[in-house]
């Protein structure tokens, strides 16, 4: 069911995403490594949030909405949606536990819901985003977004 998914997901940013994907030279990295960047470049911050353009990545976090991810041996908990053109990301850092409830949880209710939400809250994004800041990867260059400008936030 998830690969049905992920086609389907594939298809619409193809056809959404059009002609951008097409021209563009070179590879794209991986979302993955562009959260672990930032989070590295930022130096393992408290916490952070960021969107992220799909045409900059390699969307390789697919169906994961609510997970733990570590860099440099500290733990964030990561909450993940699509909100196209943009995946937007909360990092937490705090102890990593058992969050298979909660992933499953949020991925029905964005099935269930046909994403809708998931493109209000992009078209919001879109409007709200305040400053932008570039993540260096292995591949070049990506830039994230923020609502407003992260400077040393604690809570």
């Amino acid at each position: 069911m998830k690969e049905v998914l992920r086609q389907l997901h594939n298809l619409f940013l193809k056809i959404a995403l059009f002609p951008s994907p097409f021209g563009r030279s070179g590879l794209r990295p991986a979302a993955s490594e562009v959260l672990t960047c930032h989070l590295m470049q930022r130096k393992l911050p408290p916490w952070t949030s960021y969107c992220v353009r799909y045409s900059s990545v390699h969307n390789d976090q697919f169906g994961l909405s609510n997970f733990n991810w570590t860099v440099q041996g500290s733990n964030y908990q990561i909450l993940r949606t699509g909100c196209f053109p943009f995946i937007k990301y909360h990092c937490t850092k705090a102890p990593a536990h058992n969050l298979d409830f909660e992933d499953k949880f949020f991925t029905i209710l964005k099935v269930l819901n046909l994403g809708i939400p998931c493109l209000a809250y992009g078209i919001g994004c879109w409007m709200v985003v305040g400053a932008a800041e570039t993540v260096q990867t292995s591949v070049g260059p990506v830039t994230v977004y923020f609502a407003y400008k992260e400077e040393g936030a604690q809570f």
